[in-house]
């Protein structure tokens, strides 16, 4: 066990090696110092317009730099964990085997990260999921799918908040946008944008026969503030209503809930959850910008976009991963070809390995 284990971390350690010669942390300490004396020498900089995005770019160099960090003291607490074992500390063994898989994960993370480098990959993220055609069967895994996403949360550190949710006649959920806050979300979940399929005995169905479901995921950046997207006042039109749903007395009593439409383009954005219609307000605008974004961006890559709109249907054919439970067992990405048959694991939030796997097919490294 020693020996294969030893072998194993020589290879990260050769991974690291590498890695180091990707980035310079030179540079990186020089950015952090440059924002630094610019909030300190330049008398206007809390009055910029942009000073929140240096400080949050700031932020996201010192957090990258501590994974950097952290990653290089495991690799040296294991190194030492190894030279202790081979001088008769036997009883180490299951330190040694922990401290791997932490020194993996670290490694993976890390990597992930120099991955993530497009426009907008370390921003928190706005998620949509929609239920397919199916009643039902289909409402109910679009819950799932929330559920999924939410366990993903938990696991990774990253705050969820339910925006606007409509609930399904029966069971489940017709659609829900949610926000997912923390560094990389949007870079982490963007490969999940596309169609979901699940294949199931239905405990919806009397006589317990197999169905197919279809939702659809749908994942945006969330925009900073300092992002500027033209938005006309007179082009919006606002309307008030009641939540629908769980949300206690003074939720479903009053008119709380916003909907914002775009005119120009028809974007909708809509927001059900707080109490407050003016926090409703808030967070509907949010998804808003976010969408808008999107529209300007596409527009901009059009060719790219009529790609797109040609999978954009929610059924058969079109579906990015399969989440198969009956007759067998087994998820499987369409575009990876990456696939596990633990259901149970992958349902629960663990998504690491179709998240990793993705962005390195998307990168062309796979």
């Amino acid at each position: 066990m020693i020996g294969e284990l030893t072998s194993l971390v020589s290879e990260i350690g050769d991974k690291i090696t590498s890695l180091s010669k990707t980035f310079s942390e030179d540079e990186i300490n020089g950015k952090i110092l440059e924002i630094d004396r610019l909030s300190l020498e330049d008398k206007d900089f809390w009055s910029q317009k942009d000073s929140k995005l240096l400080l949050k770019e700031q932020a996201i160099y010192k957090r990258f730099l501590d994974s950097w960090k952290c990653l290089n003291s495991a690799y040296d607490d294991i190194n030492v964990l190894i030279e202790l074992y081979n001088e008769g500390e036997e009883s180490l063994e299951s330190d040694l085997s922990e401290s791997y898989n932490s020194l993996s994960k670290l490694l993976t993370d890390f990597e992930l990260k120099l991955i993530l480098n497009k426009e907008h990959d370390s921003s928190s993220a706005i998620v949509t999921i929609h239920s397919g055609a199916g009643g039902t069967e289909s409402n109910d895994w679009a819950a799932m799918l929330f559920r999924m996403y939410n366990r993903y949360a938990e696991r990774a550190g990253f705050k969820l908040e339910i925006l606007d949710q409509l609930d399904g006649d029966e069971a489940g959920i017709k659609s829900i946008t949610f926000n997912l806050i923390g560094d990389y979300v949007f870079g982490f979940l963007k490969g999940e944008i596309g169609v979901h399929r699940l294949v199931r005995l239905s405990p919806f169905d009397s006589q317990n026969r197999r169905h197919t479901s279809f939702a659809s995921v749908f994942v945006l950046p969330e925009i900073d503030d300092n992002i500027d997207i033209n938005i006309l006042e007179s082009d919006l039109r606002i309307d008030t209503y009641r939540a629908g749903g769980a949300g206690g007395q003074h939720i479903n009593t009053t008119d709380s809930a916003v909907r914002i439409t775009h005119i120009p383009t028809n974007i909708v954005a809509a927001c059900q959850n707080e109490r407050s219609q003016h926090k409703n307000k808030a967070s509907a605008m949010k998804i808003l910008k976010s969408r808008l974004y999107e529209h300007e961006r596409s527009i901009r890559n059009q060719e790219k976009d009529k790609l797109e709109s040609s999978k954009a249907d929610i059924g058969w054919g079109n579906q990015i991963r399969s989440y198969v439970m009956h007759p067998y067992k087994m998820v499987k990405d369409l575009r990876t070809r990456e696939e596990t048959g633990n259901v149970d694991s992958v349902m629960d939030g663990d998504l690491e390995g179709f998240i990793k796997s993705y962005l390195l097919y998307n990168a062309g490294i796979s």
